[in-house]
């Protein structure tokens, strides 16, 4: 049997290996290139490939010669919302045909319920609203179908969400130090050192800590004022950064100020990054190499809040390229 004895409009990459008794995935590679170049099939790649080198689609639709795509063109042409722009799938109609079940999801969507989109979701559950998959645009090639089909994403009238912020507060008045903290190990022991009566934090009055995540907190630092209590948002508290002594920390540090630093006095977490230089230079340490790959090009938003001696020691062991980790503060240090 060859592909004319197969009615069904799409074949299994097994299938095709079945009909051709191909012995070595060589012969099978060679067989699948003559079939799409001979117009016979082409793949649907969005089944994903098959793992193998080189690759093969898990998936490839039948192509009739002289197939009769008239109803097709008739549906794209008289059935589609005019605010879908067509001129792509016209002129790449195995596209269409690969895509037609989530276009015609999208249409029925704009023409039955467009008054939905007069209030803002989150973008999963703007994606299982009208394709029945929250995963649909953010993974599955939601996209770029509505790229083909001229649509702004802004249309959708969605929302990123964020990672919520984890942040742990001994006091909710305002006007009170926030302290943010780049790696998990630190918030907890200081979280730790608060819930175990702490009044201070290396001689510092903290009324809360934020667990940052490194550059995870870009996303969730943009939606601030809804991911905490006002209290903390409050615009009176004073903000301090304390992160790892290397160009990743000091850069983190330098985005947050640029995301927030209209909003908020922001300033590096001075006592704790003299406790990690003291520490290291008392105990003369031997420093890890810093990660590879760091965006060096900080500025001296950072390096200007400390005096000269301090400053001296941080500019050696960036030039150095060691590091010292935030986890050099432990909880005997608080």
């Amino acid at each position: 049997m060859k592909l004319s004895g197969y009615n069904k409009k799409v074949i299994e990459l097994e299938i095709i290996e079945d009909i051709y008794k191909t012995e070595t995935y060589e012969y099978l590679c060679k067989v699948v290139e003559d079939l799409i170049k001979k117009e016979e099939i082409a793949p649907v790649k969005s089944s994903g490939g098959n793992g193998k080198k080189p690759t093969l689609y898990k998936k490839y639709r039948i192509l009739g010669k002289n197939e009769d795509n008239s109803e097709y063109l008739d549906e794209i042409n008289y059935k589609l919302s005019p605010k879908l722009k067509v001129e792509y799938y016209k002129g790449h109609l195995d596209k269409y045909k690969e895509h037609r079940e989530y276009i015609l999801k999208l249409n029925d969507f704009i023409i039955n319920k467009q008054h939905l989109l007069k209030k803002a979701i989150s973008m999963n559950e703007r994606s299982f609203q009208i394709w029945g998959r929250e995963k649909f645009l953010q993974k599955e090639g939601g996209k770029t179908i509505i790229k083909n089909l001229g649509l702004d994403l802004e249309y959708l009238n969605y929302y990123d969400t964020s990672e919520p912020l984890a942040y742990y507060s001994k006091s909710k008045e305002r006007a009170q130090k926030i302290l943010i903290i780049e790696n998990k190990d630190t918030y907890y022991t200081m979280q730790r050192h608060l819930i175990a009566g702490g009044q201070t934090i290396l001689g510092e009055d903290i009324g809360t800590i934020i667990y940052g995540g490194g550059k995870g907190i870009y996303k969730a630092i943009k939606d601030f004022k809804i991911s905490v209590e006002d209290y903390v948002s409050d615009s009176r508290n004073m903000l301090l950064y304390f992160g790892d002594i290397d160009y990743e920390g000091i850069l983190i540090y330098e985005e947050v100020c640029q995301l927030l630093g209209e909003a908020y006095n922001i300033k590096p977490f001075v006592a704790g990054y003299k406790k990690m230089l003291d520490k290291a230079k008392e105990q003369d340490m031997s420093l890890p190499d810093t990660k590879e790959g760091q965006n060096r090009n900080i500025s001296e938003l950072f390096l200007s809040e400390f005096h000269k001696d301090y400053r001296a020691q941080i500019e050696k062991i960036l030039q150095d390229g060691l590091y010292i980790p935030q986890e050099i503060v432990n909880i005997t240090d608080l």
